[in-house]
């Protein structure tokens, strides 16, 4: 009998990463992958409320993200699949020399279902420190 290989089941997340120009601090949110709905056709660059995922009272600007496979998001690409195109500076690729340009596969600026992970920027912020919504979501996952 042949051996049968096991598929590694992993648990599906969208990653919030949120940056806090105010602190200084980036703030990592887990959150269910169905709560990419709230993201799905936001491009990079608009602005979204907090209280779709817990946030309420803040505001926060797209900045960034990666998919499933690890390939960042580029403004320059507008639509919500991946495409190889010309680089010369970031995302996606960081030249070594001046004048550099290298063909790198990118994910488009629109937000689709295989985005994995979001970064996000504060805009305006709420009543409470982020630092304490956040540490009260990881306790009561904890618990």
């Amino acid at each position: 009998m042949s051996a049968r290989r096991r598929r590694r089941v992993e648990e599906e997340f969208l990653v919030l990463d949120i940056g806090d120009p105010s602190t200084g601090r980036t703030y990592h949110l887990k959150l269910p992958k169905e709560s990419i709905r709230f993201f799905i056709g936001r491009r990079l660059g608009e602005e979204v409320s907090g209280d779709a995922f817990g946030l309420s009272g803040y505001t926060f600007k797209i900045t960034g993200g990666t998919d499933k496979d690890g390939f960042p998001m580029h403004p320059s690409l507008q639509s919500a699949g991946k495409k190889k195109i010309l680089l010369s500076s970031p995302p996606g690729f960081h030249p070594q020399k001046r004048g550099e340009r290298r063909a790198k596969t990118v994910r488009g600026a629109i937000i689709s279902d295989a985005i994995k992970q979001i970064n996000l920027r504060v805009i305006k912020s709420g009543e409470k420190p982020l630092e304490e919504i956040i540490k009260k979501e990881e306790e009561a996952k904890a618990s």
